[in-house]
């Protein structure tokens, strides 16, 4: 909990409060021996019933004193343990929104929900169950030591060779634990991860009947999470017999030893029976150590995967420069791009100057780089060499708000959140008006649709947009961006589920948007009315210029072309 000791500062007062009420439960549990073997020495065998009822009315009123500080010490325990996860959970939250592409790659969707929720719940409930019992457990272990030595020095001697024994033991499995609940939590993301990509592509897995492989594949991920579990918890359950096991043996010598001193007149009968009560107190403090080691070592592997999230540092840094791009001018000088953790370039070279306000057509073959282009406009990631410029200004130099704040992306894979036509439409802009989330749907060519909707703007959309055909997605996606109205719109692939007419109506209204226009496309029919095409191949701008240069200039282009005009050709001849 060290680590994260600034998420506790807030709750310094309601902590000092829920310790102050355990330490006064177990200055109650470590009084009790003492006023036993009073009663026992000055009261049963001297038959004097006053001090009995005198002392045992003492030992009921702390004893409900006790009961009523552990009461409130519960209430300020699940408070600081809340408000401790839900900070925890929100700085999550917002340092992942902070993550780029490449820190992304370094956690998997699954492992972070799992550390922001399992993981979380584990530091939450270690957090409640140590200022509720857990550290009451070891102090009890100490005060009993110490109220034994201040009974009788020689009957508590044997403690003082049996408790470092059980501390190395109990050390030795709070390391060994942590490793093993280290791997459980990794297994849960595995669980997760399998859980999660059925549930996204169950579609699929339906129409492929893969039911059985799918429960194979699940089946495998949460034996290899229960083998795992059952390995930890056993290591803690066999180990803690043997701990109990020596303090039983401790117990008994005391009592042997207490009876010869009892005989001898050494010792009262009332000090024996406060140092075997304190001895099975220690016991059962011990009995919990199981508990306790099993929850340490839980939260010790759950506090080192949060913290691995936290420290992560952001490998692309905003700058607070207040420079801002009016026009969209577009210029790659020399740039190189390679995905991180990877050997292969995915652009070589690439140099271009688009023209604020122009269309600009990207064509290529699968793999030819051209999303990896666009992720490079909005700084997705970082180029390794080369530079790229918005209205002559080096993007690396512009504020990252600006600059995002000015772009209009819509990722090839439409995505579309649960809540209404509306509400996705305005996730583009904050506080859009419903004359901007209309004037946008028109322009995407969505209007229409959206007015056949049972409610029309305010109809429910199913996760992922489920309930939506792919071009209705795409042109929602397209209309989210426009609502934006930005200076530089990127469609990736994002009219490939549109009709022809549908599609020739989409991009002709978007010339009435002053914005510069990238759009990757597999179809000249789109491609030849932009204002230049760049044509990729294997991460090479091979040509680029206007449909009727590259039709008389490069030799994919044209071959690209006839191709797609035999097709044409021969579903005209299909139809007739």
């Amino acid at each position: 909990m060290l680590k994260f000791s600034s998420f506790l500062k807030p709750y310094r007062i309601s902590m000092s409060i829920a310790l102050l009420l355990m330490l006064t439960e177990l200055a109650v549990e470590l009084l009790h021996p003492l006023l036993m073997a009073k009663i026992i020495d000055e009261g049963i065998l001297q038959e004097d019933l006053s001090v009995v009822i005198r002392w045992g009315g003492v030992m009921i009123g702390i004893s409900l004193f006790a009961f009523a500080s552990g009461m409130i010490n519960s209430f300020y325990a699940a408070h600081v343990s809340q408000s401790f996860g839900f900070d925890i959970r929100k700085q999550i939250f917002v340092k992942v929104q902070q993550f780029t592409f490449e820190n992304l790659s370094r956690f998997p969707a699954a492992s972070l929900i799992t550390r922001m929720t399992n993981d979380i719940t584990q530091l939450q409930n270690t957090l409640f169950m140590g200022l509720r019992i857990m550290l009451r457990a070891p102090l009890l272990v100490i005060g009993s030591v110490i109220m034994s030595f201040f009974v009788n020095p020689v009957l508590a001697s044997v403690f003082a060779f049996v408790i470092p024994v059980v501390i190395m033991m109990l050390i030795w499995i709070m390391k060994r634990g942590s490793h093993v609940f280290n791997k459980v939590q990794s297994m849960l993301d595995n669980v997760n991860d399998v859980l999660r990509e059925n549930l996204i592509g169950m579609r699929l897995v339906k129409a492929y009947v893969r039911r059985e492989h799918e429960i194979k594949r699940f089946s495998l991920a949460t034996n290899s999470l229960r083998d795992s579990t059952v390995t930890a918890l056993r290591m803690i359950e066999t180990s803690m017999p043997i701990l109990l096991f020596i303090m039983n043996i401790a117990i008994l010598f005391i009592l042997w030893t207490g009876r010869a001193q009892v005989v001898n007149g050494n010792v009262q009968v009332g000090e024996v029976v406060a140092i075997v009560n304190y001895g099975l107190r220690i016991t059962s403090a011990l009995s919990m150590f199981s508990f306790i080691i099993m929850f340490l070592s839980r939260s010790h592997a759950s506090a080192s995967r949060i913290s691995e999230v936290l420290e992560t540092k952001i490998d692309i840094e905003s700058h607070e420069n207040v420079h801002e791009f009016k026009h969209g001018k577009v210029t790659f000088e020399h740039v190189s791009f390679t995905y991180p953790g990877t050997d292969q370039v995915v652009l070589k070279d690439i140099s271009f100057t688009a023209n604020a306000g122009e269309t600009i057509a990207v064509m290529g073959g699968t793999g030819s780089g051209k999303s990896s282009l666009f992720q490079l406009l909005p700084r997705l990631y970082e180029v390794d060499s080369g530079r790229v410029y918005i209205d002559d200004i080096s993007i690396d130099s512009i504020n990252m708000q600006n600059l995002r704040g000015q772009i209009g992306l819509v990722p090839q894979e439409a995505v579309l959140f649960t809540g209404s036509v509306k509400e996705n439409v305005a996730w583009g802009k904050e506080h859009a008006s419903f004359v901007e989330i209309i004037e946008a749907a028109q322009a995407a060519q969505i209007h229409e649709t959206i007015e056949k909707l049972p409610a029309k703007y305010e109809t429910r959309i199913g996760q992922k947009g489920v309930n939506l055909s792919g071009g209705q997605k795409q042109r929602m996606s397209v209309a989210r961006a426009l609502v934006r109205k930005p200076k530089l719109l990127l469609l990736d692939d994002s009219t490939s589920a549109l009709d022809v007419k549908t599609e020739i109506k989409l991009l002709t209204a978007l010339r009435d948007y002053s914005c510069t226009i990238f759009l990757i496309t597999q179809k000249v029919s789109s491609a030849r009315e932009a204002d230049k095409i760049l044509l990729l191949d294997d991460g090479v701008l091979i040509a680029e210029g206007s449909h009727e240069e590259l039709i008389k200039t490069s030799s994919l282009y044209q071959k690209i072309y006839h191709s797609q005009m035999m097709e044409e050709l021969t579903d005209v001849k299909a139809t007739n």
